[in-house]
């Protein structure tokens, strides 16, 4: 027996096209990304100078006119942050993208180190143990790796984020042909 749609699966139905676009965009970015991925580092840096340059501004119009709900101190001290981050994202986006793995790389060294301690302190309370102490060394390896060659760091990092946009976007694809049936 067939019923009626629900208004909700209806209107989702008829949007499926947004769906199919949002996954459109990721494949490209994917294949951009896994195709050419320092490239691809270069632009999502230099995007993110940009957002924070916009941001740097929006918020410094706020402090100017008083229009936000934030101290003046903390509202100064984000615009600061905001346009200088952003201008020298956008100058030298590779340096700022090579700066953010070496960030990484610093977290997953503390990672590493903390699985290992982590993992030597509950040995007899837990089994497998080796497993976090083996997770723990492959963050360090990774993290060392990172800061030896930060460039190539960027490049795997945003080989990764391009193979996770390709699945997204097939994903979001699939979706919206299987949302379409619903019009």
């Amino acid at each position: 027996m067939n019923s009626p749609l629900s208004p909700l699966l209806s209107a989702v139905g008829r949007s499926w096209w947004i769906l199919l676009l949002y996954g459109l965009v990721a494949l490209g970015f994917g294949i951009i990304a896994v195709g050419w991925p320092m490239s691809a580092a270069i632009a999502l840096a230099w995007t993110l100078g940009v957002m924070a340059i916009v941001e740097g501004v929006i918020s410094l119009l706020a402090l100017i006119t008083g229009a936000s709900g934030a101290s003046r101190g903390w509202l100064l001290l984000y615009v600061v942050a905001s346009l200088g981050f952003g201008i020298l994202a956008v100058i030298n986006p590779l340096a700022t993208a090579s700066v953010l793995v070496l960030f990484l790389a610093a977290w997953l060294l503390v990672a590493g180190i903390y699985r290992i301690v982590f993992a030597i302190r509950v040995r007899r309370q837990i089994q497998g143990e080796w497993l976090l102490i083996l997770s723990g060394v492959l963050a360090i390896v990774l993290g060392l790796l990172f800061a030896a060659n930060p460039y190539a760091g960027v490049a795997v990092t945003t080989l990764w984020i391009g193979i996770g946009s390709l699945l997204y976007g097939v994903l979001q694809v699939l979706v919206a042909f299987k949302l379409r049936k619903l019009r």
